[in-house]
This record gives C-alpha cells, sequence and structure tokens, in this order.
C-alpha cells in the first residue's frame, strides 16, 4: 500500500494506492458523506478489484483530511475528485482506463465527474437515489446522465431507495441497508465480475 496527498482547489486529498502485480485499469473510489475510505464495502471492493488486476486508488476528500465531519458542497467535491483524477492519470494510472466509484455520497461525485474526467466505467455502491422518507426528492438525473457501462450495488432494505435499471446501468441488490456491511460478499462477486466484463475490452 502506498499514501499519497494530492493538491486540490479546496485543500490536500488524501490517495491510499493499493496496486495490482499487472494492472489493465485503475478504480478510483471515493467515500459517503460522513464515513472514510475505511468502509467495509470499500474494502471489500479495493480487495475485489486488486485480485482482478486493477489498481485502486482510494481518496479521501479534503474536508475529511481536514478533521471536518460535515461534507464540502458538491462543487467542492467534485473540483477536488478531478484534481486526483488528473494527479493518478499522469503517474500511478498513467495510459490505463479508468473507473470512477464511490459509496453513497461518493457514488454521486463519480457520476457527475464521468464525462468531464473521461471515465471508462462508473461502479455505485449505494447510490443515496433520495434522502430517506422523501421519494420526491430524487438524484435519478444524476445516474442518468452517465454514459458509460455502471454498476449500481445497492442494500435491499436501503432507507435511500434504489435506482432505476437503465440501458447500460445494472443493478445487483444485496442484503443488508445502506452500510451493505451485510452483503459484503455479495458486494465483491458483483463488483468483480462486472469488473472483469468493462475492463477486459478496454484494454484488449
Amino acid at each position: 500500500m502506498t499514501t499519497a496527498r494530492v493538491d486540490t482547489p479546496h485543500g490536500p486529498a488524501r490517495v491510499e494506492l493499493h496496486l495490482a502485480d499487472e494492472a489493465g485499469a485503475g478504480l478510483l473510489l471515493g467515500h459517503g458523506a460522513g464515513g472514510g475510505i475505511d468502509a467495509p464495502d470499500l474494502v471489500a471492493v479495493a480487495g475485489a478489484a486488486r485480485k482482478q488486476g486493477v489498481h485502486v486508488a482510494l481518496v479521501e476528500q479534503p474536508y475529511r483530511v481536514a478533521g471536518r465531519k460535515a461534507p464540502a458542497p458538491a462543487k467542492q467535491l467534485d473540483a477536488a475528485w478531478l484534481a486526483v483524477v488528473e494527479e493518478l492519470s499522469g503517474r500511478w494510472f498513467e495510459g490505463l482506463p479508468l473507473v470512477f466509484g464511490g459509496r453513497s455520497s461518493g457514488a454521486r461525485v463519480a457520476c457527475r465527474t464521468a464525462e468531464q474526467g473521461q471515465a471508462d466505467a462508473v461502479l455505485c455502491l449505494a447510490f443515496p437515489e433520495h434522502p430517506p422518507g422523501k421519494p420526491e426528492k430524487s438524484r435519478q438525473a444524476e445516474l442518468d446522465g452517465v454514459q458509460v457501462p455502471t454498476l449500481v450495488v445497492q442494500g435491499e432494505k436501503d432507507p435511500f431507495g434504489r435506482p432505476e435499471a437503465g440501458p447500460h446501468r445494472e443493478i445487483v441488490v444485496v442484503p443488508g441497508d445502506h452500510s451493505l456491511k451485510a452483503g459484503l460478499d455479495g458486494v465483491a462477486r458483483a463488483t468483480s465480475e462486472w469488473l472483469a466484463r468493462v475492463t477486459r475490452p478496454l484494454v484488449s
């Protein structure tokens, strides 16, 4: 494991790199609004991805690095994320297809920045389709805006709802709630199978 600091327009981000022996792609994973990169689902996915020959970068947003619990505004999160993407693309992930991903808030960042950051695919863990109890405040448009292969892994009892499938968007439901802790085996398996499918054509 390698840890790096990346300067962004909104302060330094921290990146924890888990490098595969022979990588065919790079996966960047962002954390949830109130959590960190040690979330069980992120750790499970990082392990599964490395076994598939994918470099993994767990990205800690500047507000977390600075010790703040309240998340930064969306524009700041997106700008910091894209700065990390640019840094990684020029160093550890140079020349590799990129998969943007994350859990909850991090999944939203991945979706919003996929086009500008030239992501080849997007992985969403526990995408917060709407605030709990407020289905009228849907965030489906963020998912619909992604034009590359997308996987959403969602807990069957997630109070944040469940996104709809789409033309290039798969939904996999696993046991548990928003944390995905009860379905980690399913999370790792679904991610591993999907990464194998979507990255292989990119490097062939």
